[in-house]
C-alpha cells in the first residue's frame, strides 16, 4: 500500500468471502509491542480507505507474534477497537490437552472482562 511517498507492506492480505471482509496478517517474529498495534491500526484505516469497496464490512487486522503481551493488549487500541487482534503462534501443532487449556483460559478472560463492564 502506497501512504504519501512511502509503501507499506502487509505480509498476508485475504477477503473472507462468508463475513465479507479483507483480513490483514502481520507476522512478528518477537514479543507483541505497542509500535506493532499502531501500525496495524495504520494498516487497517489505510485499507479501508483505498480498498474497501461497498458491501464489504470493515477490514479486520490480525497480529500473529512469537510471544503475545497481554500488558500491550490491555492498554492498546486492542481494548477498544474490535477489528484488531493479536495472538501468539507456534511453530508446532498444540496436543488437544493444549488446545482445551487454551480455550478454557481464553473462556476465564473473556468472562473475567464481561463481569469487570457491569
Amino acid at each position: 500500500m502506497q501512504y504519501d511517498k512511502q509503501y507499506l507492506y502487509v505480509d498476508l492480505v485475504f477477503y473472507n468471502c462468508i463475513l465479507k471482509c479483507y483480513l490483514l496478517i502481520d507476522l512478528k517474529i518477537g514479543e507483541l509491542a505497542h509500535q506493532d498495534v499502531g501500525q496495524m491500526d495504520s494498516y487497517v484505516r489505510l485499507f479501508d480507505d483505498k480498498y474497501r469497496t461497498e458491501g464489504d464490512n470493515p477490514t479486520i487486522g490480525l497480529i500473529l507474534c512469537a510471544r503475545q503481551s497481554e500488558t500491550i493488549a490491555k492498554y492498546s487500541v486492542l481494548s477498544e477497537n474490535r477489528q484488531i487482534f493479536a495472538s501468539k503462534y507456534m511453530l508446532y501443532l498444540p496436543s488437544e490437552q493444549e488446545l482445551v487449556q487454551e480455550i478454557e483460559r481464553e473462556r476465564r478472560f473473556i468472562e473475567d472482562r464481561l463481569l469487570m463492564r457491569k
